[in-house]
């Protein structure tokens, strides 16, 4: 057990490490113009053109960092800071929330995965929590209950880990499609694929995170027999 301890403060001051890299690249790269004037909206906007995605619509939406696209509404969800600046960092985070649009009209699959796995692990993470407590509580009497508790939790770790190639591949999406339409410079190019690398770390180590809670809960499962 004091293993697990040791992976989880280990995992956590990771995290806390990646978002606080990520916040401060997102604002230096925020306060770099992308040189053509084009804000978010109109990146995201252009990139869907061009592949031809008409029914998608770039939208504004409250708070910092929501930056997100939604398949069943089939809209680009762009916070204030993204959908009206003319930054490096808009264009990435613009161009990045595209990239999901282009795999949801590609049929990618790992999407398509994910997609699928949305009712389940909504419903998980609303019990979850709770049956693996009652689980914990009563597990010399009730072990299925934290079994299931685990079933639960191991669809979201599988998620999370579902997630990483849909990120990666959405960034991979993003920077070939901005260098290829000429909207960043090789310098810009360069700011731009480092704040999407530093986005793709906090999925990292959320997935990381994740399995190390899994594996904690097997093992406490697993040494009811000790």
């Amino acid at each position: 057990m004091n293993l697990i301890w040791i992976i989880f403060i280990g995992i956590s001051l990771l995290s806390y490490i990646v978002q606080a890299n990520l916040n401060r690249k997102f604002k230096k790269y925020s306060e770099e113009p992308l040189g053509n004037g084009m804000t978010g909206r109109d990146v995201a906007e252009r990139m869907l053109r061009t592949y031809g995605i008409n029914d998608v619509q770039v939208t504004c939406v409250e708070g910092h960092l929501t930056d997100h696209y939604d398949p069943t509404k089939r809209t680009v969800n762009l916070s204030p800071e993204v959908y009206s600046s003319s930054s490096v960092a808009a264009a990435a985070v613009a161009a990045h929330e595209c990239g999901h649009a282009v795999q949801h009209a590609t049929a990618y699959a790992p999407l398509k995965m994910r997609s699928a796995l949305v009712p389940v692990v909504s419903f998980a993470s609303k019990w979850v929590s709770w049956i693996i407590l009652a689980g914990i509580l009563f597990i010399e009497s009730f072990p299925g209950l934290l079994l299931l508790g685990i079933a639960l939790f191991a669809m979201s770790t599988l998620f999370s880990f579902i997630t990483l190639p849909v990120e990666i591949n959405a960034s991979q999406r993003a920077l070939a499609w901005l260098d290829r339409a000429g909207i960043t410079t090789h310098y810009t190019h360069r700011d731009a694929e480092s704040a999407l690398r530093s986005a793709a770390y906090t999925y990292v180590v959320a997935a990381l995170s994740s399995l190390a809670t899994l594996v904690y809960y097997v093992m406490i499962y697993m040494g009811r027999r000790d």
